[in-house]
């Protein structure tokens, strides 16, 4: 089963024994806006090099041509 972004960034959060007011406190965030972002699931790219430099993880975004099947 694929996990979607918010429950990677929830599992790896666990995963490292950190609060969500932790993780909202280490990205420059209040606690409130990241709920919130986390409930609409609505992150920008320097978000997601936030959350991954935060968590200890290395961030891979993909683009994979339909019709070659090549990364770009």
């Amino acid at each position: 089963m694929k996990m979607t972004t918010i429950e990677k960034i929830e599992f790896l959060r666990q995963r490292r024994g950190l609060k969500k007011g932790d993780l909202a406190d280490a990205t420059g965030q209040t606690r409130q806006n990241l709920a919130n972002k986390m409930e609409r699931g609505n992150f920008s790219e320097k978000e997601l090099s936030g959350f991954a430099d935060v968590l200890g993880c290395d961030l891979k975004i993909v683009f994979v041509d339909r019709q070659t099947g090549e990364e770009i």
